[in-house]
């Protein structure tokens, strides 16, 4: 997911999943219901992918697409944009209706809640699954729902990177880029004194529950117990965690508002900031008098140790599809050398910096040395969204806890007992 719309994509309550499941549960499918080839499956075919993102993202695919068919002549795909806005309703309306598209892009989560409903294919049945050893375990952990299926498969990743002026550190006698929670506030000291206006924000999410992830995983916390069992919000660890991200905010002078990234840099108002990969290629482009002035290094560790919130995209197929086989062979082909390679000329091309699922493509990306680096240093430790049942309905009720300690100085374990226990509701339904 390239843009950091993921806090966007939440349109539908669960009493709508409910009754889409009640839909889908009563529909007979296009394709005959089955995980099987169909007589349909077997001659020419197009294909339509439904890819969540921007236009430039849609024609990377595309490029991919094109590739495919080379040494799969009669299978064409065409790939249609659909906007984060939307996007959720629009492939929630396609798994109701039995109608759209084939294929689809969209948030980590989504796989697991249309798969729930019955409105995408279980990728296992196809050997989708063969592809897990070349990723990121932190991203697959997201992607697999409670009980083993597999409805989507990483396409893209993104990931919190620190982004900092370096000659403004050096001139406030920072040695070197913060890298655990004490050199943090230690270096926003110096940077304060020396008169800087803002030395530390934070972006995609400033008060969101992403952001808070990340200090969640740096402080030794978690969301949910490993099985899903409980939420773990409430823990020691969870409260340490919420209770820095707070100081930051109230007492080290973080805006509670998401500021300009690559502006805020630029003008030097800035001097340490944390945002998604995004980023990484858009700030020269708009900004070319800050170019050679700012790096990039991965988030500081916590008591525990780092920690980030891995993003992006799963792609899978829709159940109702004539063409499972020839979906699945497209996915599982997405994790080709060719196909890697494809996107990511045509990535490059558009300006924008793709990151592969497959962890030993990441080096062979184009950007800078500081920026590889600190991608190898966030994926080792980074996840992904829980995979447990009613996280998609409590994270907006939880943000509101997360923002009320933020915001309203609400005491942080009383907050996370309040969140756990919406979280608790959710579980059990």
């Amino acid at each position: 997911m390239i843009g950091g719309n993921i806090v966007r994509r939440r349109l539908a309550a669960a009493t709508a999943a409910a009754a889409v499941a009640l839909v889908v549960a009563g529909c007979s499918t296009s394709g005959g219901g089955t995980n099987t080839p169909n007589a349909e499956d077997t001659g020419p075919a197009t294909l339509t992918f439904w890819n969540t993102g921007s236009d430039d993202e849609a024609t990377v695919m595309q490029a991919a697409a094109d590739l495919y068919q080379q040494s799969h002549p009669n299978t064409t795909i065409k790939v249609q944009a659909i906007p984060w806005d939307d996007g959720h309703a629009r492939v929630l309306t396609a798994a109701q209706s039995r109608s759209g598209p084939d294929i689809i892009s969209g948030g980590l989560s989504w796989g697991i809640e249309f798969g729930k409903i019955g409105g995408m294919v279980d990728l296992r049945d196809f050997g989708v699954t063969s592809i897990q050893p070349q990723i990121e375990p932190g991203v697959w952990k997201s992607i697999v729902s409670t009980d083993q299926k597999v409805f989507g498969v990483p396409m893209d990743m993104t990931a919190y990177l620190l982004y900092y002026r370096t000659d403004l550190l050096q001139s406030a006698g920072v040695a070197g880029v913060p890298k655990t929670w004490d050199e943090l506030t230690a270096a926003i000291d110096k940077l304060k004194a020396k008169g800087v206006k803002t030395p530390f924000a934070m972006t995609w999410g400033t008060l969101g529950w992403l952001q808070y992830f990340n200090f969640l995983k740096e402080a030794g916390g978690s969301l949910y117990a490993p099985d899903c069992s409980k939420p773990t919000i409430d823990s020691d660890q969870a409260v340490r965690a919420l209770q820095f991200m707070a100081d930051l905010h109230n007492r080290y002078g973080a805006p509670q508002t998401e500021p300009d990234l690559a502006g805020g840099l630029d003008k030097g108002d800035i001097a340490m900031v944390t945002g998604g990969t995004w980023n990484v290629n858009a700030i020269d482009p708009s900004h070319p008098t800050v170019k050679g002035k700012w790096a990039t290094a991965a988030l500081p560790a916590g008591p525990s140790g780092p920690g980030s919130f891995i993003g992006g995209r799963i792609i899978g197929a829709m159940s109702y599809t004539r063409y499972k086989s020839r979906a699945a062979d497209f996915i599982k082909w997405l994790y080709t050398d060719p196909a890697v390679n494809a996107v990511q000329t045509a990535a490059a091309a558009k300006g924008i910096l793709w990151l592969s699922p497959r962890a030993d493509m990441l080096p062979k990306i184009s950007a800078r040395d500081d920026v590889k680096t600190a991608l190898s240093d966030v994926f080792a430790s980074a996840e992904g969204p829980p995979n447990c049942p009613g996280w998609e309905q409590s994270q907006a009720e939880v943000e509101k806890k997360i923002q009320s300690v933020i915001v309203s100085k609400t005491d942080a374990k009383k907050a996370l007992t309040e969140a756990a226990q919406i979280m608790t509701s959710n579980l059990s339904q």
